[in-house]
């Protein structure tokens, strides 16, 4: 369990093909607080440290978490969000974030609002995948809030902490991003039959 809240960035060191898994090397700030087998969000997307060494550690995707995220296109060099899961009893100061990517979008536009940067991001819609006016998203494992809904697009507003911090300073029109839709709203979808 995740909250979105973005703890570090982390920098790609190392990507390893075996068979049909990438085996992930990242640099972080917290390597030495990490402990094999623990959960870590990379972009959103839950994985497991399969192991360490000084101030990185590896992380392993098999051949379905390539195939439903963005995270098989990351390049060595590049940036990641990193949260660790969320310890019990602390704040929940983002949404629930489960770290299971729902699908992948794309970023459409982006607009300086003076003083906030809007994204506009699209997908591909079904029923289990909506957003709603002032509801929560995740892109990248950035726990958002919906300012513009529409069946197979929306808007967030970042602020400037939000963009300095985490890889929305690096997104341009095309970019690829990993998308968890709101644990709550999946299951309401889910129960009221929405139409496909």
């Amino acid at each position: 369990m995740f909250t979105g809240i973005i703890e570090t960035l982390g920098e790609v060191t190392n990507l390893k093909k075996e068979q049909e898994n990438l085996h992930l090397t990242i640099r972080s700030s917290f390597t030495e607080e990490l402990k094999i087998d623990q959960s870590v969000a990379h972009n959103g997307v839950c994985l497991t440290v399969v192991a360490k060494e000084k101030d990185t550690y590896t992380v392993t995707a098999i051949k379905e978490t390539l195939q439903k995220t963005a995270i098989g296109s990351l390049q060595v060099g590049e940036q990641v969000n990193l949260e660790r899961g969320m310890q019990l009893g602390a704040r929940l100061d983002g949404h629930i974030v489960q770290g299971h990517v729902d699908k992948t979008g794309v970023c459409t536009a982006i607009e300086d609002a003076q003083g906030s940067t809007i994204f506009t991001f699209t997908y591909a819609f079904d029923r289990d995948t909506v957003t709603i006016e002032k509801g929560s998203i995740t892109v990248n494992g950035v726990s958002l809030t919906v300012v513009n809904s529409k069946d197979n697009a929306f808007s967030v507003a970042i602020i400037p902490y939000t963009l300095a911090h985490t890889t929305f300073k690096n997104f341009a029109v095309g970019t690829q991003v990993n998308l968890e839709f709101d644990v709550i709203g999946k299951y309401v979808a889910r129960l009221h039959g929405l139409p496909q």
